[in-house]
């Protein structure tokens, strides 16, 4: 099996963000764990040119162990460095920002922490710099920093490297994100967007007193969204590209679905929609189901491909198959692509 890095170094974050007991057993056994994870990232970077993982969540896991103040080898550090300074975060046809952002937090850890020397600190601080500057450059129109997702991600860079007051870019993502929090509906995305509404980082965490916080959560009882009545008809295709599919087009057909459908419902309703023999599986994630399979084709992080999710004829959507919810008389295309 692969490791585990991201989730656990999630899971992580989020135990020492809510304080917990001071009996230290669990705890340190699950830093180890991802310490060894991470080992494992490292040494698969070194045999294939990139962590088993990917770096996304390679940098949540240097994040994480930073965060419970735990030093991380020199050469694990390094391969994140050169890999921004080369700029390898990307993925074909994705936006990186968001994996830019982690990597950048966990840079700015790591110096603040002084879990590094000042040779390696002073680089850390200049690519970290260099991130911030992309992040300006980067911004759309709309203000966002990649896109609505990611945006929390990049503000947090600037948060944990005190410039949100003194630059303009982080305004108007903040006014970008005020207007569209509806979007963040899993407790994963929540966490990324709430510490920023705050004016807060990850990096936070490390510093947290404990034995300070007052008890103040209490539990809600959200309502369900309103029914929204009728029907819409979307339109489904499937792509796979040459040499792996010789037939490019694999699925064409329209899918009649109720007008508060997601693209998940979509996907369902396809399956039972005969003759054409759709298929579909996901996976959990902390960020919602995950599309991991479609006509029995695979997207296998060994070869690093995924299932793009497009409205025709090439808008990436930013949202997951759960959320997302088509247009009546919309295409929407699966694709298999590369990272």
């Amino acid at each position: 099996e692969w490791p585990e890095t991201g989730r656990l170094a999630l899971y992580l974050l989020g135990l020492r963000a809510t304080c917990p007991s001071p009996e230290p057993g669990p705890q340190r056994s699950l830093v180890t764990w991802l310490k060894y994870y991470l080992e494992e990232d490292w040494a698969g970077s070194r045999q294939h040119g990139h962590p088993l993982n990917g770096y996304y969540q390679y940098s949540l896991g240097v994040l994480a162990l930073c965060v419970h103040r735990k030093r991380v080898r020199e050469e694990v550090i390094r391969r994140l460095l050169v890999a921004e300074q080369h700029g390898r975060f990307g993925h074909i046809g994705g936006s990186a920002m968001d994996t830019e952002a982690v990597a950048a937090l966990a840079f700015a850890c790591l110096e603040r922490e002084r879990l590094v020397g000042a040779r390696l600190a002073a680089e850390l601080r200049a690519a970290t710099h260099r991130t911030r500057r992309r992040m300006v450059e980067a911004q759309g129109r709309a203000g966002f920093f990649g896109n609505v997702y990611s945006t929390p991600w990049a503000m947090q860079v600037f948060i944990a490297t005190d410039m949100c007051r003194v630059q303009p870019a982080y305004g108007r993502a903040m006014a970008a994100l005020l207007e569209n929090l509806d979007a963040f509906t899993t407790a994963a995305t929540m966490a990324q967007v709430l510490p920023v509404l705050h004016g807060r980082s990850y990096l936070d965490i490390a510093s947290m007193r404990c034995q300070e916080e007052p008890d103040t959560l209490t539990p809600i009882s959200p309502e369900p969204p309103p029914e929204v009545v009728g029907n819409k008809m979307v339109r489904l295709v499937v792509e796979c590209p040459e040499p792996r599919c010789p037939q490019h087009w694999l699925y064409d057909q329209p899918v009649p679905v109720p007008a508060g459908a997601s693209l998940l419902d979509v996907l369902r309703a396809a399956t039972a929609q005969g003759p054409h023999n759709f298929t579909f599986d996901t996976q959990d994630t902390p960020q919602g189901p995950f599309l991991s399979q479609v006509l029995g084709l695979e997207a296998r992080q060994r070869k690093r491909s995924y299932w793009q999710l497009l409205s025709a004829p090439s808008t990436s959507l930013q949202m997951g198959v759960a959320d997302y919810r088509p247009r009546d008389g919309e295409t929407l295309i699966l694709r298999l692509s590369e990272w």
